[in-house]
């Protein structure tokens, strides 16, 4: 047996109370309407029902007096009057058992049909319960899974400053290491110009050195060509000639005097040079 109050067969909604309670409310509007006017339909129904009764019952005693008028009465048989009255209180009571029989079956319906609704009544409560269980449930899920999300876009902004960080470090690092490359290339730059210039200055040294040596080996000439004649054509040691004391002759030992003796090569010392840049 269906009734409005039947809960909807879908899904659990936010809305579930909202539903019961119009359709409570429509009941009730409906039940205020329609038994507005219950009292006085019943006094109607009684009076029509009571109108019914005494009309027969009139009936029944103007037919018993007009068979006592014409007929009369003969011994050994009751009154008329009082058998029409017997009759139609006989009917009367017949009338009030029905209609109590019927009272009692509509007591009866009404009774089932209030069980029924009390059962309908307690499983919309639960189906209510079920509902607001399930609400409390998913507004925690909710609540939760807010926190959760807070959390993220906590933790996610936690990350962009760190890779933020990140990426101000490495912006500062790629700038250093910029600088550094610079600095570096300036002092290699720096290194070659100072390794050329003193390549310049040893190879102006040897040239020197070199001029000295072929002005010292043109004096040796000049001294040897000098004294030649004294010497009977052969060439004195050189000891007695490079030594600025030394037993030879005075002229050329006293023309030598000023002069100092060049380094034993230069070859070697621009050997040594080049092996200690390269070092």
């Amino acid at each position: 047996m269906s009734s409005p109050s039947d809960p909807p067969t879908g899904g659990p909604g936010p809305s579930s109370a909202s539903w019961q309670d119009q359709i409570r409310e429509r009941l009730i509007a409906r039940n205020a309407r329609e038994g507005a006017y219950a009292g006085v339909i019943e006094q109607y129904r009684r009076l029509a029902q009571q109108t019914r009764v005494l009309r027969e019952r009139n009936q029944t005693l103007l037919r018993a007096v007009t068979t006592a008028r014409t007929g009369g009465s003969t011994p050994g048989d009751d009154n008329p009057v009082r058998a029409a009255l017997i009759t139609s209180l006989e009917q009367q009571i017949s009338s009030l058992r029905d209609e109590t029989a019927a009272l009692y079956k509509t007591q009866g319906q009404n009774a089932q049909r209030l069980l029924e609704m009390s059962d309908q009544l307690r499983v919309s409560d639960d189906g209510a319960r079920g509902f607001s269980e399930e609400l409390r449930r998913t507004r925690e899920e909710l609540a939760r899974a807010q926190r959760d999300l807070e959390a993220s876009r906590l933790n996610v902004r936690e990350k962009e400053r760190f890779i933020q960080e990140l990426s101000d470090d490495n912006t500062a690092l790629s700038l250093e290491l910029t600088h550094t490359a610079a600095r570096n290339d300036s002092l290699k730059r720096d290194n070659a110009s100072l390794l050329q210039r003193w390549l310049d200055a040893k190879n102006d040294e040897a040239q020197r050195v070199n001029e000295a040596n072929g002005f010292w080996e043109e004096m040796n000439t000049a001294r040897v060509r000098a004294t030649s004649p004294h010497s009977n054509g052969e060439l004195q040691p050189s000891a007695e000639i490079t030594g600025p004391s030394g037993s030879g002759n005075g002229s050329a030992g006293s023309s030598m005097q000023g002069f100092r003796k060049p380094p034993a090569s230069p070859g070697a010392s621009r050997r040594n040079a080049t092996g200690r840049e390269n070092g």
